[in-house]
């Protein structure tokens, strides 16, 4: 390409991405949870049964359901001290549910990767 023509207007977009899809119980406890509701940052390590629930997230991230479609929300909370923090909350966009949806479609059935 040269100097004068044009850029590809559409190459700097990506693909829409597409939920690999997970095995892990831990995966499987965070995705039943988020489905249902919004979720915080200590209570979505307490039903996955982890100690880490941002890196629990972001696994689910890198398999497909990006930061725009799992998003983390900073809520203003008082704690028992009586102290502003800013503890985060999951939830699933429509797009995100959508995406889950597809997947858990597939699951289980002969040739589909399930993660």
């Amino acid at each position: 390409m040269s100097a004068h023509e044009p850029a590809d207007e559409n190459a700097s977009i990506p693909k829409s991405p597409k939920f690999t899809g997970t095995d892990n119980p831990r995966h499987l406890r965070a995705i039943a949870a988020l489905l249902r509701r919004p979720i915080s940052r200590q209570e979505l390590d307490s039903v996955a049964g982890c100690a880490n629930g941002p890196e629990l997230v972001a696994e689910l991230r890198r398999r497909g359901l990006g930061e725009e479609h799992l998003p983390c929300e900073r809520i203003k909370f008082i704690d028992r001290d009586g102290n502003l923090c800013r503890p985060g909350v999951y939830s699933l966009t429509a797009k995100g549910r959508r995406m889950i949806h597809a997947w858990l479609a597939t699951r289980g059935k002969p040739g589909a990767s399930n993660g």
